[in-house]
């Protein structure tokens, strides 16, 4: 891994969950993981109800936009956290991979949506304390 580790959300449309969990490590980790996100279909706008939901915890992600999945986002991440994309995203050895069995967002209102937030929230926390140094 190098010095300052990096991360890849990835999930089809880039729009809920792997914006969500980008947004979270951002924060959480107070900028010492990189952080990348993506989507193998990408949509046209973030969800609005995962940005509204993320707001309600002080964290605005009103200015992104979903980003396609690019071999080179990949080769460039330490660890490719998948999140529904299935076969699509690429597989490079010497990669850590975690697969987030989460449910999709897409279509629902912000209180079905609050539920997806916290449980990657929690999933988050867990990823910073494996990738920093205990007491950082």
């Amino acid at each position: 891994m190098s010095v300052k580790p990096s991360v890849l959300f990835v999930c089809v449309h880039n729009a809920g969950r792997s914006q969500m969990a980008a947004a979270f490590l951002t924060t959480l980790s107070g900028g010492a993981i990189e952080v990348r996100s993506a989507g193998s279909q990408p949509a046209g706008q973030v969800n609005p109800a995962a940005v509204e939901a993320m707001a309600e915890v002080g964290i605005d992600m009103s200015t992104e936009i979903p980003k396609v999945l690019t071999t080179e986002a990949v080769k460039d991440s330490d660890v490719v956290i998948t999140m529904g994309c299935g076969d699509e995203c690429p597989y490079f050895p010497g990669k850590r991979y975690e697969d987030w069995v989460l449910e999709d967002p897409a279509g629902k209102g912000v209180d079905s949506v609050r539920p997806i937030r916290d449980e990657i929230k929690n999933r988050v926390e867990a990823l910073i304390a494996s990738l920093t140094p205990a007491g950082s």
